[in-house]
């Protein structure tokens, strides 16, 4: 009898201790449970390659649900490769999706990480630790990682993965096309956004009814299907939407990250070429990020701009070529100092040639009065003035110094 106890207590805390319902291997095939289910295949592969194990009685109880901590331990498994001997390591794959500061984090921090749960203390500290140090997820997120995964929540951890490990969507284009989903109201605002990126990647999908499931728990098979997609692209669903093809691009984020956006026409597309082309005149004295180039005096200046702590913190640059895809706006601004045309005057052309082509000598002539004006002192009034098919509309902000270029297709 003391022996029977002492083999049901080891089996109890292994259990506790591998953070699913079982750590001893079950054959995929001997699941009592699982066949004709809608995710049969994907419950065999993946319990194959060591991501989920089923239960000591051959099942694997597909429509039970899954805890937070559950989630992201299979998500950091599914980012590796298990070998013969049952060891794993990162694939290569994920390694260079990630930014050069989250490599080093992996490299140096977590040199050391074997994918094991914790023999001492929580089981699954060491898998929250290091998805929370790559920004996967927050651990305030979730104050108790034993509780049931809510659908939302399972998207808002789609939404940082992918925001670490490719990019987001164009957030517009992403909104507009979740429009569709049938409860998407009645989630947080914050929510919906989360919702939006996880259902117009096609990594979830919502329900026969149209429905996401919004305060719905996600079943062990669920989360076995919504792992696949973030890591295998082509296993998501296709969504459909009103995106142009061929308007898309990945541009880099102010955190080191991508976005995609989507631009209203071929022409604004070309203009964000034309912005890099731009920078090129500057040597490496110019920050592109998303659709704003920044020119800088000089190297310290750039520095100093781009160490900010917080984002109120006024920008350093003293010229600025932009677009707003989605007010099909173009945009210059300068600062006036001692030596900034000279600096700049080359890069600022090659955008503004592009934009006004034979017209391009009138806004020179706009660009240069009111320059001047501002040199000597005389006050500017707003005001607009027609440049071939464009609005221009001209602003001195409070400083004295700053001109702002707003530049309007008047054919929109």
């Amino acid at each position: 009898m003391k022996v029977v106890q002492w083999i049901s207590l080891s089996l109890a805390l292994w259990i506790g201790l591998s953070g699913t319902a079982s750590a001893i291997p079950v054959d995929s095939a001997r699941f009592s449970d699982i066949s004709g289910h809608w995710a049969e295949k994907t419950i065999s592969r993946l319990v194959d390659e060591g991501i989920l194990d089923g239960f000591p009685d051959g099942t694997f109880r597909p429509n039970e649900p899954v805890t937070a901590d559950q989630f992201v331990k299979m998500l950091l498994l599914s980012y590796s490769q298990q070998y013969p001997n049952g060891e794993r390591k990162w694939t290569n794959d994920f390694v260079q999706s990630l930014s050069a500061l989250n490599q080093s984090i992996l490299q140096q921090d977590y040199r050391s990480f074997n994918f094991k749960p914790s023999t001492t203390g929580y089981w699954a500290k060491p898998f929250i630790d290091i998805a929370s140090d790559l920004q996967f997820i927050n651990k305030s997120q979730f104050p108790d990682f034993k509780a049931k995964l809510k659908r939302e929540q399972v998207a808002e951890i789609i939404y940082y993965t992918a925001k670490e490990t490719e990019y987001l969507e164009d957030e517009e284009y992403s909104q507009k096309t979740a429009v569709s989903i049938g409860d998407l109201q009645s989630a947080k605002p914050r929510e919906q956004k989360f919702i939006a990126e996880a259902f117009t990647k096609g990594i979830m999908e919502g329900y026969p009814n149209g429905y996401f499931g919004v305060g719905r728990d996600v079943t062990r098979a669920e989360s076995l299907a919504i792992l696949e997609r973030i890591i295998h692209k082509d296993k998501r669903i296709q969504t459909t939407g009103s995106a142009q093809l061929g308007l898309e691009k990945i541009v880099p984020t102010q955190d080191g990250g991508y976005k995609k956006l989507i631009f209203p026409d071929a022409k604004m597309l070309q203009a964000y070429d034309v912005l890099q082309e731009a920078a090129k005149r500057r040597g490496t004295n110019y920050d592109l990020e998303e659709t704003t180039l920044r020119l800088y005096k000089d190297a310290e200046a750039k520095s100093k701009d781009l160490s900010k702590t917080t984002v109120t913190d006024v920008h350093g640059e003293e010229a600025a070529l932009w677009l707003e895809p989605q007010y099909r706006t173009y945009g210059v601004t300068v600062k006036v100092q001692e030596g900034m045309l000279a600096r700049n005057l080359e890069a600022i052309k090659t955008f503004t040639n592009y934009l006004f082509a034979y017209d391009a000598m009138a806004f020179d002539e706009q660009f240069m009065k009111v320059y001047n004006q501002v040199i000597i002192g005389q006050k500017v009034e707003d005001t607009t003035v027609q440049v071939g098919a464009y609005s221009v509309e001209i602003h001195v902000e409070n400083d004295g110094q700053t001109i702002v270029f707003s530049i309007l297709d008047k054919k929109v």
